[in-house]
């Protein structure tokens, strides 16, 4: 199939031409491809690749929509690159500043809003970064695409309002950005989760909404009469329609085993838990957690079994009556309809899909509430109309307007089952807690009649906005369901751009919370490849770096050279972070700039972890050129290798950065940061690194200009003296100190601005070493730092020119003293100081045979663990036997220290993870 893709263009009225084949229709289309796909599905090789989603033949090709989408890997997606890639081109010219993303903007979008999935980033806060770093025709990659939002952002580019592009152009012309080209970007999505990309794939599929408006209307006609009587309430001669029912779980006493009905003697009058409970039998006051959950035992006619189930009781109904809310206590006709709806026979296509073992069954109340399959987590009523829906969805023939119609009821499962907590107390009304399985003392039954209608509305209010509009949208995306680590189909070097979203770390249990969406497809994850933190799957921190390397492995193969990659990161522990940073480096890409931004809303991982970054992160990367990969080589370790990376690098990195109209600190600039840059791409080419840290920043101040703590090209820094003239004052460097090295940097912007005395650095520095200080490193002594680092002045001699300057600025009496005055030297005397790059060089030198010597101490202390250590000591060791091929010497050592202190260093994690690799390859 790889020479058939010709035009995705409609050739004809009613005509269809797609991957080289005109069809009558887009039915017929879908047929003779759904054929192949068949076919393909019956190849024992195709379904043995990694990653490959769990679920039959029939389930897989009922959710597909071949070539643009399938439940599966996409075989098509080598016929794609062919038709829209471009081969890559070292003769182009393709140059990029990083562009910070901020996730914020189009949270309250109609097209974002219209289906909810897990920390998805909005649409039109993608569009800003690919105008950036794209034009019209080039290949985009989302290997984490969830619901689609990056596809949706490459199409919009095309069919963006007028007022829209007006706004982007302004704000472009007024940073200093030429105009962006507008046109769609043929995008690849792939996610390793079957109902991701089902709504990656209706997100970016056209839809006649009026004609799906009118299936929907016909459908919920059908439903109000078939199932509308299971909702209906009568208040005297006067007919109503339930809103919700509030479900009450039971407890008994441990007093004297009586029932307590939870909603009615543990609520205050707010509608607030109490702090304790009394039992309306013996009066004993009592915790919530000294209660014991009764249950009932139940015959289940799904597993034909005996099984036990919270006993609940209805307390509360909310319903609409001549359009006032009311409420009221269950009466006898109320019971006897719930009655009747538990005597139906079990819906025919409703799940029976068991839990496994997963991090969600295990908190959240899920064991405690004894549930084991997907129809545990549904009342009867609300089975049955879920049912009923999805039979009257699957008896649609536009395949369009059924998966569109299946896309809504999967938007209000969670809220459709019993994780619907009754919040009275709350302003924002009933709802499930977010990321979690959690089952609430109080379930809120819903209409679910309602709660799908409702669902409609948010696809209509999607027709007032661009999406969807253009004859060829939905034509230059594709979807596949598979790893980023088996991007199959695509060619090395073809992608233009990549913008990802990867897991983070533990924050969100992806594999779980799908699982019960998944189950009504009847395809679900093989989480084998997820890459996320997870216990029940024995996936710690560095499982989960080793299964994101693998994903950013396929990135850096299939990328261009000299392209961009975007990744949004969000709200992870320090050692997640560093994996992070650690796989993308490993790989080859180089990290840029790294920005933050502020989470606007904290799901239940994000808000119950103590370590958790409550920040956005957003990281542009880049692969470096062919040119000096080339070189490198060539040359090997030598000096002009590194001079040559740190060439090529400055070039990428953005001259200057402002936010506010304040100009920034650019961290990326900071010479020990390219140092450091430097390192992990000689460590990741397998080479001795070739200079020293002594020789490298002398080298680097020789060789380049510095400004504000910056360093620069000498053709950029015209352009950033030009910005700091315009500014109010220089960026400001804000050092946060936790740790030896961040400690000394400290020290350094403070003597810099001020050169003390040891009395007067003491008050401010102990200040510093507060409650952010690294659990395991050792606190050194102020003294001992600055006379390793730094210089005191004797009075003696001339006064030093740092000195000299600060003390003529900051003092009348001493203004225009020469240097070798004596009232001058008085003043100066004690004074620590920031030494000038040759003397910083030989105090460096000296430092470091301190810190190897140290280093020595810590391999012979063999047979126990360093509960506390120097990380400047580790570092400047693991380099020093990462030169040597020392590499169980590294590994050694790191068995020593504590696992999360490793996790948790950025450089100790590079080095520790390249001596794995080294070691497992040579043996």
């Amino acid at each position: 199939m790889t020479d058939l893709l010709r035009s995705n263009k409609q050739t004809a009225a009613g005509d269809v031409e797609c991957l080289g084949h005109t069809f009558q229709s887009d039915q017929v289309r879908r047929e003779y491809f759904l054929n192949l796909l068949a076919e393909k599905l019956k190849d024992p090789a195709f379904r043995q690749q990694e990653g490959f989603p769990q679920g039959t033949d029939e389930a897989i090709l009922a959710m597909s929509d071949p070539p643009y989408y399938t439940a599966c890997p996409n075989p098509w997606l080598a016929d794609f690159v062919a038709h829209h890639g471009k081969p890559y081109d070292s003769a182009e010219t393709y140059r990029r500043e990083p562009m910070a993303v901020d996730v914020s903007v189009g949270k309250s979008d109609p097209v974002y809003k219209a289906h909810s999935y897990h920390t998805k980033v909005p649409h039109l806060a993608i569009v800003p970064s690919i105008l950036h770093y794209t034009k019209p025709g080039d290949i985009i990659l989302d290997g984490f695409a969830g619901s689609g939002m990056t596809g949706v952002a490459a199409q919009w580019c095309a069919v963006a309002p007028a007022q829209y592009r007006a706004a982007v152009e302004s704000e472009w012309k007024s940073s200093g950005l030429a105009s962006p080209e507008w046109g769609a970007r043929p995008t690849i999505l792939a996610d390793i989760s079957p109902v991701a990309t089902f709504i990656a794939d209706n997100y970016n599929h056209s839809l006649d909404i009026e004609r799906f408006l009118s299936e929907a209307h016909r459908i919920f006609a059908e439903l109000e009469e078939e199932y509308g009587w299971m909702y209906a309430v009568k208040d005297g001669a006067r007919t109503g329609k339930i809103d919700f029912t509030v479900w009450s779980e039971i407890f008994h006493c441990p007093e004297c085993a009586g029932e307590i009905v939870f909603h009615d003697h543990a609520l205050d009058n707010s509608g607030r838990v109490k702090d304790t409970i009394v039992c309306p039998s013996c009066s004993a006051d009592l915790g919530k957690s000294q209660l014991d959950l009764a249950f009932e035992t139940i015959f289940d006619p799904a597993t034909k079994t005996q099984t036990q189930r919270p006993k609940r009781k209805p307390v509360l109904i909310r319903y609409t009556q001549s359009k006032k809310k009311q409420e009221r206590l269950p009466n006898a006709e109320d019971l006897q309809v719930i009655n009747q709806v538990e005597a139906l026979p079990f819906p025919t296509n409703a799940p029976l899909s068991e839990f496994p073992d997963m991090q969600m069954t295990r908190v959240g109340r899920m064991r405690t509430t004894k549930i084991k399959h997907i129809h545990d987590l549904f009342l009867p009523r609300s089975l049955h109309v879920l049912s009923g829906f999805f039979s009257k969805v699957n008896e649609i023939k536009n395949a369009d307007i059924r998966k569109a119609l299946a896309i809504i009821a999967q938007h209000q499962f969670v809220n459709a089952s019993i994780l619907n907590r009754y919040r009275p107390a709350s302003s924002f009304g009933n709802s499930p807690l977010t990321g979690v399985f959690y089952v609430s003392s109080l379930v809120a039954e819903a209409n679910v009649i309602d709660l799908l209608r409702g669902s409609i509305n948010r696809i209509k209010r999607m027709e007032k906005t661009a999406w969807g509009k253009g004859r060829n949208w939905g034509k230059s995306v594709f979807v596949t369901t598979a790893s980023a680590s088996q991007l199959n189909g695509i060619d090395d070097c073809v992608i233009d751009y990549i913008f990802t979203d990867p897991p983070f770390g533990e924050n969100i249990y992806y594999s779980d919370l799908n699982f019960l969406t998944e189950s009504w497809h009847r395809v679900t994850t093989d989480p084998t490849l997820e890459a996320i933190v997870d216990r029940v799957k024995s996936k710690g921190v560095l499982e989960y770096q080793k299964l994101v390397q693998s994903c950013f492995a396929e990135y850096y193969r299939v990328l261009k050279p000299g392209r961009w990659i975007t990744v949004v990161f969000s709200n992870s522990r320090a050692a997640v972070w560093n994996a992070i940073q650690v796989a993308m480096q490993q790989v080859g890409f180089v990290v840029a700039e790294v920005s933050t931004l502020d989470k606007v809303h904290l799901t239940f991982q994000q808000a119950m972890s103590p370590n958790a970054v409550k920040q956005d992160l957003v990281i542009s990367a880049y692969k470096p050129n062919g040119g000096l990969e080339e070189r490198l080589s060539k040359r090997g370790a030598a000096p002009e290798s590194a001079w040559d990376f740190v060439q090529t690098h400055l070039r990428q990195l953005p001259v200057s950065k402002s936010r506010n109209g304040i100009l920034e600190v650019v961290v990326e600039r900071d010479p020990r940061r390219i140092y450091d840059r430097m390192i992990a791409w000689f460590v990741r080419h397998d080479f001795p690194v070739p200079l020293s840290t002594e020789d490298f920043l002398e080298g680097l101040r020789s060789r380049y200009p510095e400004r504000d703590g910056m360093m620069f090209l000498p053709e950029q820094v015209a352009e950033y003296d030009r910005k700091r003239a315009q500014a109010a004052q220089a960026p400001q460097i804000e050092l946060f100190v936790s740790d030896e090295r961040s400690a000394i940097d400290w020290l350094t912007d403070f003597l810099r601005r001020r050169p003390s005395t040891y009395q007067e650095i003491h008050p401010e520095f102990t200040v510093q070493l507060g409650a952010g200080w690294r659990k395991h490193e050792e606190k050194p002594e102020l003294l001992a730092l600055l006379e390793d680092c730094f210089l005191r002045y004797d009075g003696k001699s001339d006064v030093p020119s740092q000195i000299h300057s600060y003390l003529s600025t900051n003092f009348k009496d001493l203004r225009g003293l020469e240097k070798d005055d004596l009232r001058l030297k008085a003043k100066a005397k004690d004074r620590w100081y920031v030494p000038d790059p040759s003397k910083a060089k030989d105090l460096e030198q000296k430092r470091e045979r301190s810190l190897l010597k140290e280093f020595e101490g810590y391999k012979t202390a063999t047979g126990r663990r360093l509960k506390e250590f120097r990380l400047e000591v580790l570092r400047a060791g693991f380099k020093t036997s990462w030169a040597a091929r020392d590499y169980r010497t590294i590994i050694g050592i790191a068995q020593k220290i504590p696992e999360e202190a490793l996790q948790e260093d950025e450089k100790l994690l590079l080095w520790y993870d390249q001596a794995l690799t080294r070691t497992e390859a040579d043996a």
